[in-house]
């Protein structure tokens, strides 16, 4: 069975980006010259999903306006005569079917999961955490995680190897065996481990595609880690019935979930546009004479 959607957790409150995300939803925060948001849209979309779960809260709405119809910008901008900015604002309207469901508490990621079960609860879906934006032109991350479930079933996750003294940052795997380069049998992970505690340094990164059997794991999930529905504590119960593979992907990544890591990736990005990448060394420069 093909993967035809993908949930995007976007009710979190943001508080690492205070004042800024009082009102604004983080993913609404620029990335060079669209939000954050949309990069995970269009790679979920180039990966062949074409109907898109947004987990929505409070202050979100900024989300939900950025995809839908703004009748007086189009007629504004056409009777200008301002064609490329129309056909832009259509586009995106355009962009892709999106289904918004609320979250009424933050209760962590497994419960905001727990939230897609009505559109999901018998197929295969997958999931986007939208402050991890990936880059790769040639087969987007999310693609080569439904790759590989094609080929062997079960669940799959994002890997990417981390520096030892990064582990108690993410969710880290054990892995039971490989059965090519990159594709590892999953049999144990921990939320979080202190270093000397962690059973690798390959971490959970933001893409999965997940089973159904996720949702009655999650319904009985006990809060863990930050007192949340954890769910790689879910994702460590699915482990013991069935298959979860992990894929250390191919491509780079962006941690737009900090002040620092959103900046930094601007920087980047612009370093790589040519238009912007002038502007930027020149202000570098100046700065630093």
């Amino acid at each position: 069975m093909k993967v035809k959607k993908c949930v995007f957790p976007v009710a979190g409150l943001g508080t690492r980006f205070l004042p800024v995300t009082k009102e604004l939803a983080k993913e609404m925060l620029p990335l060079v010259n669209r939000p954050i948001i949309s990069y995970g849209v269009e790679e979920a979309l180039s990966s062949g999903c074409d109907e898109i779960v947004m987990i929505t809260g409070r202050a979100k709405k900024s989300i939900e306006d950025y995809f839908d119809r703004s009748f007086e910008l189009e007629e504004l901008l056409k009777s200008r005569g301002k064609t490329e900015l129309y056909e832009m604002m259509l586009k995106i309207s355009n962009m892709a079917d999106i289904l918004f469901i609320r979250q009424r508490e933050p209760l962590g990621l497994g419960h905001a999961v727990l939230c897609a079960e009505p559109v999901c609860k018998n197929e295969f879906f997958g999931v986007a955490l939208p402050d991890d934006v990936f880059i790769n032109k040639d087969a987007p991350i999310l693609s080569q995680l439904i790759k590989v479930h094609e080929k062997l079933g079960g669940t799959v996750i994002a890997l990417e190897e981390v520096a030892p003294e990064k582990v108690s940052r993410y969710g880290i795997v054990q892995t039971q065996f490989s059965i090519e380069n990159g594709i590892y049998k999953i049999s144990d992970m921990i939320e979080k481990p202190k270093n000397e505690e962690a059973p690798s340094n390959l971490a959970i990164m933001g893409r999965y595609v997940l089973s159904p059997s996720i949702f009655p794991i999650l319904k009985e999930q006990k809060a863990g880690a930050g007192g949340e529905i954890q769910l790689t504590d879910a994702l460590k119960t699915l482990a013991d019935q069935e298959p979860v593979w992990g894929v250390v992907y191919k491509g780079r990544r962006f941690d737009c979930g900090t002040q620092t890591g959103w900046l930094s990736a601007n920087i980047q990005l612009a370093l790589n546009d040519p238009e912007l990448r002038d502007v930027v060394l020149e202000v570098v420069k100046n700065e630093t004479e």
